[in-house]
């Protein structure tokens, strides 16, 4: 994706004098090999600052995750500047819009990890559970045999989460593989789950983990919840509520209309 698409209605900020400003939120990741983070920060902190860009990226050598947000060809040459480099192939964008520029400054911050589970040698790229599109979703999740799990924090579960789903009751991802330990040891354990989360990134990690453990089939959300309520209408949606994001308008519903 180099040119973000039109998605939904277009939200923006009065700035005076009749005059409109757009701000448009692009929630990325990738899981790739980045040999040198540190080399790349300086260069893309630049260029984000240089075109009005705020909110956060992470770079680790597993790879590349944030959400920033800013003026329409501001997001435009971040993401081009992203798929330049010959690491990135198959960035994941979900795109939507807001009143603000949602964040106060723009920070891009060297990790060990662009999902912190704490799992060292859990590696998506090589071994990840089957994905599943928004369009085929509902059907999975409506199988009485599969267990439907949110692998989100208790405090993104409280304002929205998809019927019949389970909440692990975690405070931080780092807590979801032992709530994963204890569910395939139990004689009861699920033949089948299927998992989401907010943009996809950390179903990556959690499938891979819980294909480690046996489980026989895992599936997860492609693009996770945000490309779900974009796709998918409101009329035929199993998402009850709405979806937490990690800027100032905490949540989004269907067509990622602020909440």
């Amino acid at each position: 994706m180099v040119c973000p698409p039109e998605n939904g209605k277009q939200i923006t900020k009065e700035t005076g004098a009749g005059e409109q400003e757009p701000y448009r939120v692009a929630a990325l990741y990738q899981f790739t090999h980045i040999a040198d983070p540190e080399a790349k920060r300086l260069p893309l902190l630049s260029l984000c600052e240089e075109m009005d860009i705020r909110g956060t990226l992470l770079l680790a050598h597993e790879g590349l995750n944030g959400t920033i947000a800013g003026p329409s060809d501001g997001i435009a040459a971040i993401i081009r500047h992203l798929e330049s480099w010959p690491e990135i192939s198959g960035l994941e964008v979900k795109y939507s819009t807001s009143r603000s520029p949602g964040f106060l400054r723009m920070k891009v911050r060297l990790k060990s990890e662009i999902v912190t589970m704490g799992k060292p040698g859990i590696d998506p790229r090589s071994d990840v559970g089957t994905y599943v599109d928004p369009e085929d979703w509902n059907a999975l999740i409506r199988r009485q045999d599969v267990m439907v799990i949110d692998t989100r924090n208790t405090y993104e579960t409280r304002i929205g989460r998809f019927a019949r789903a389970v909440d692990p009751g975690t405070e931080t991802f780092r807590e979801f593989p032992a709530w994963a330990d204890d569910l395939a040891a139990d004689t009861d354990a699920p033949k089948a789950v299927a998992m989401y989360c907010t943009g996809g990134i950390r179903c990556e990690k959690a499938s891979a983990y819980m294909k480690q453990l046996g489980i026989d089939e895992v599936y997860h959300l492609r693009g996770g919840i945000l490309k779900y309520l974009e796709t998918i209408p409101q009329e035929e949606s199993l998402w009850e509520g709405e979806c937490f994001v990690f800027d100032e308008r905490v949540g989004l519903g269907h067509k990622l209309v602020q909440g």
